[in-house]
């Protein structure tokens, strides 16, 4: 049984929404999101990365900065750039991409199915990320960036969001990156209810993005719970801002590799190890680069070059699902196997690429600083959720999810 609750919303006002909507902290630098915020006092970058409102140079994680987030976000909410909705209500959050539409649910998901493995995981977190956003959330006083969750099937869901959205919605705008974002508000308290009630059907949430986020959001619930000698267990605390996706709506891009260095080998002598130790090579002869179209193939440029890599069918039979995934393959066969990549999380020697950059942007690089490539298949849901259901765990960079929900639009107070 999974709770999902409605909750008052922090929100921008309807004139200013589009400038308030912001990308999420963590896919960009400090030095970036100094750029970003040039020319724009609303953006949101300055709650979620408040550093940019002080001089250069100020230490990223100090005090002075997770306050300035806490007192920008109350400026804002003073001079009615942010509004207070006076009622719990549900949202529904529409993306448009490329022509790929997904719509969710926003609403705030509660910190014990979190904790009791209903919310499901399939990344392991890192403590140094996870406390930067405790501080930020607990300082700050809200969860002010939603974590992007999926679930596997509902047709009451489905009925609910089809209906709710032919409705006049509170926002809607093109971004800079030409994403369309819509927001409606739900129509009444019998839909909350029967939201609620559907939700209340299903036996497990799963994280698509946003693991830290999640994982801090839970533990600064857990910390109010503790220093609250009147706990309850329905204060705003227990449960924290998601918006939840049918899982056949969402789309997982490709998440690709840049190798700097060849361990020693030849292209040639590279080529023939892949060739006797992962799968079969085949030199891509057509035009532009190879972009995989199925499971357990891979693209490699290397040499100014395109191959084709079929996995030989004797590495791919393991039992365990996590073991079947190609990213999984490829850094036990050949990142690590050959290349004696061991630590994907920390070895320098690699570097990741989202496929929302596209293959061209891996024949740059290895024009500017790395020697080989290798473009990817992406991961699906079924194997998402199949990991996550298993209680394994992804190798680091397993999916890569766009578009990207954005920060500002709904804010969940505590």
């Amino acid at each position: 049984m999974i709770t999902v609750k409605p909750f008052k919303a922090l929100r921008p006002r309807q004139d200013l929404a589009s400038r308030c909507a912001a990308l999420p902290y963590d896919v960009m630098s400090s030095r970036e999101a100094r750029e970003m915020v040039k020319g724009e006092p609303y953006t949101f970058l300055r709650v979620d990365r408040a550093e940019v409102n002080l001089d250069e140079g100020v230490d990223i994680y100090s005090d002075q900065v997770y306050e300035c987030a806490r007192d920008t976000l109350r400026q804002m909410e003073n001079e009615g750039v942010y509004i207070n909705d006076s009622e719990s209500k549900f949202y529904f959050y529409r993306q448009i991409m490329n022509g790929h539409s997904q719509t969710g649910i926003v609403g705030c998901a509660c910190i014990d199915d979190y904790l009791e493995n209903r919310i499901k995981k399939h990344e392991f977190t890192r403590a140094d990320k996870e406390q930067d956003r405790i501080r930020h959330v607990d300082t700050v006083g809200a969860h002010t960036g939603p974590i992007f969750l999926t679930y596997k099937d509902s047709q009451g869901l489905d009925e609910i969001i089809e209906k709710e959205t032919q409705r006049q919605p509170l926002y809607d705008f093109v971004a800079e990156d030409g994403v369309r974002h819509t927001v409606w508000k739900s129509s009444s308290g019998a839909v909350d209810n029967a939201i609620e009630g559907e939700f209340s059907t299903l036996d497990a949430l799963y994280i698509a993005d946003g693991h830290h986020r999640c994982a801090s959001a839970v533990k600064v619930g857990v910390k109010r719970r503790q220093e609250n000698p009147c706990h309850k267990g329905d204060e705003e605390y227990n449960f924290f801002l998601s918006v939840i996706f049918p899982s056949k709506s969402l789309s997982i891009l490709d998440y690709n590799r840049l190798l700097r260095d060849l361990n020693g080998y030849t292209a040639e002598e590279l080529l023939a190890e892949i060739e006797k130790k992962v799968g079969h090579v085949s030199k891509f002869e057509g035009e532009g680069p190879y972009k995989p179209t199925k499971k357990h193939t891979v693209g490699i440029y290397l040499a100014g070059k395109w191959y084709r890599v079929d996995f030989h069918n004797s590495i791919c039979q393991d039992e365990k699902a996590v073991d079947r995934l190609d990213c999984a393959i490829l850094q036990k066969h050949l990142l690590g196997g050959i290349l004696g990549i061991l630590d994907p999380r920390s070895d320098r020697r690699i570097d990741f690429a989202g496929g929302i950059r596209g293959l061209e942007y891996l024949e740059k690089r290895c024009r500017e600083d790395m020697q080989m490539a290798i473009s990817m298949y992406p991961t699906s849901l079924d194997d998402l959720m199949a990991v996550a259901d298993s209680g394994d765990v992804m190798p680091p960079k397993s999916t890569w999810f766009e578009p990207k929900l954005r920060s500002g639009l709904l804010i969940h107070k505590l």
